[in-house]
């Protein structure tokens, strides 16, 4: 069990990050119990076997990286998260940005907070962007990780909150695309009603379901590719005209469909 749950090679990443954090921080990160939860993610990253490339091109000090989101659940965020923090000269530690569902889970709302994961608030990102942290935000939230198979690697409309942000705390984006998480998870149908009723944002039908019962919940062994794109700068009043807001997002949407275009035909296979 300590196997799992103690990696030499995540604690030395985590160690090397200079957070100033000796208990928790104000947001309640804790460098130390962080060591067990990224430990077992460790083990996850590498089922996904994920290709990575472009980690050179992350800033140092605060950074939104931006990506797409896909898979049903967050196995994206984890992967990109445990790519900068393992790979990244010096290691990177992401705060990814969390839907307000999920700090209503229990376990999981404790476990996100010692892992660095921050409730999506405007304020709470603006502070931690302030305290020169890296943070990792899916704009297309969970309309985006719900997707069905019939639209797949296809962007929905990214909202407007991650632009302001980078407007008002002058912090450049990184665009990230991930290929192999829409195949992990096949979801043909999502079903509002049980989603409804289990208060959760979707209820994905796997593709597998009929076949595998249960197990069709979890994902299968696809191969990740995360590309890091070069730093995009905007400038500009962060409370400025929606139009205008919408004209950068797009930038972002486009480089980042563009990103996913190639990841895609480059792609040898989806399990190799």
């Amino acid at each position: 069990m300590r196997q799992l749950t103690s990696v030499p090679e995540v604690e030395a990443a985590i160690d090397a990050i200079p957070t100033g954090v000796t208990g928790y921080d104000p947001w309640g990160f804790s460098p130390e119990q962080s060591k067990v939860y990224y430990s077992l993610a460790y083990w996850i990253y590498r089922y996904f076997r994920p290709v990575v490339t472009g980690l050179e091109n992350l800033p140092p000090g605060r950074v939104l990286v931006i990506g797409n989101h896909s898979g049903q659940l967050p196995f994206d965020g984890l992967v990109v998260s445990m790519a900068c923090l393992l790979h990244a000269h010096p290691p990177r530690l992401l705060r990814p940005m969390a839907e307000r569902w999920f700090p209503t889970l229990p376990y999981v709302n404790v476990a996100f907070s010692r892992a660095g994961v921050a409730v999506g608030d405007p304020i709470n990102c603006r502070n931690l962007l302030e305290a020169e942290n890296a943070m990792l935000v899916f704009p297309e939230g969970a309309r985006g990780s719900g997707k069905t198979w019939d639209h797949r690697y296809r962007l929905v409309p990214f909202g407007r909150g991650f632009m302001r942000l980078a407007l008002q705390t002058d912090t450049p984006i990184v665009p990230v695309a991930v290929v192999g998480a829409e195949e992990s998870i096949v979801s043909l149908h999502n079903a509002k009603s049980v989603a409804r009723l289990l208060g959760m944002p979707y209820f994905p039908v796997p593709a597998l379901l009929p076949l595998l019962g249960p197990l069709a919940f979890l994902p299968l062994p696809t191969r990740f590719y995360v590309t890091f794109g070069e730093p995009m700068r905007f400038s500009g009043p962060f409370d400025d005209e929606d139009r205008l807001i919408d004209e950068k997002v797009q930038t972002v949407m486009n480089r980042i469909q563009q990103m996913l275009d190639r990841g895609l035909s480059d792609r040898p296979s989806v399990f190799g």
